[in-house]
């Protein structure tokens, strides 16, 4: 794997965020830019949609037309490079057809994809059409995917009430082509959360107690941003699978409670 190198040959992973602006803080790139800060990574990124939102609610989305997204992508690809690319909310049909085409050019760098579709508060982050081009020619490009049960049903049509069910969805997103899946287990019942790992190989189920807090906001930018850091600091899959829910956890209990809504988490730099 390559680094770009210092003065003092330091070598700093790299990696580029692909996802929307949340003003408010708590998530899209700026959760992903604080996520792989204090990771000790060094983020790039690359603007997909400007939204309007806080704690409680997204207002408006503002999408970036696709040459923007790919103007931006390779000016940092060209010049700084990737060690993994991140991606998180594309919105549009004409952005995902644009980050396919960016990244069959760049098909050596590891890509995490986390399929933002449905905001916290329930608003829908992604056009319709945009879902199937998303499971036809996106997932086979990608590493590794992170949904949740939610994002999980959209991908597969699977309805997911067990955590048989979240291994069945994540075989499904194997047979679709994504090299590995991470099923977010938040949305089912319990005191005991458990995300399920997929691959070829098997699949390795991680647990940990539910925080029943109200900060949340950007959990899934945070794992799935925390993923990438790992990636491009060659850790394996397990490891960093493990090592990026620590961290969310964390994050959780080290929130600063701001807002009126569902707050954003804390990061330790």
């Amino acid at each position: 794997m390559s680094y770009a190198s210092s003065s003092k040959s330091k070598k700093i992973a790299r990696i580029l965020t692909v996802a929307g602006s949340d003003p408010s803080g708590g998530a899209g790139i700026q959760a992903d830019i604080k996520t792989i800060t204090s990771l000790g990574g060094y983020a790039s990124s690359a603007i997909t949609a400007i939204t309007v939102q806080n704690t409680q609610k997204v207002f408006e989305i503002h999408q970036i037309s696709g040459s923007l997204v790919k103007a931006q992508m390779e000016a940092v690809l060209d010049d700084i490079g990737a060690d993994c690319i991140k991606i998180g909310m594309l919105g549009s049909i004409e952005v995902v057809d644009t980050v396919i085409k960016i990244l069959n050019k760049y098909p050596h760098i590891p890509v995490v994809f986390d399929p933002v579709m449905v905001s916290s508060s329930g608003d829908r982050l992604i056009e319709k059409d945009a879902i199937k081009l998303i499971e036809v020619l996106l997932l086979p490009l990608c590493n590794l995917v992170t949904p949740n049960i939610l994002e999980a049903l959209q991908l597969t049509g699977m309805d997911i009430k067990s955590l048989p069910d979240m291994v069945k969805a994540g075989n499904k997103l194997i047979e679709m082509g994504v090299k590995s899946a991470l099923i977010k287990g938040a949305h089912m019942e319990g005191d005991e959360l458990v995300n399920v790992l997929i691959s070829k190989s098997g699949h390795y189920e991680f647990k940990s107690n539910r925080l029943k807090l109200n900060n949340t906001h950007g959990t899934g930018c945070t794992l799935s941003s925390a993923l990438a850091t790992f990636f491009a600091q060659g850790l394996p899959l397990e490891k960093a699978v493990e090592k990026a829910g620590i961290f969310v956890h964390n994050a959780i209990l080290n929130a600063p409670n701001l807002g009126k809504g569902c707050g954003p988490l804390g990061y330790k730099f």
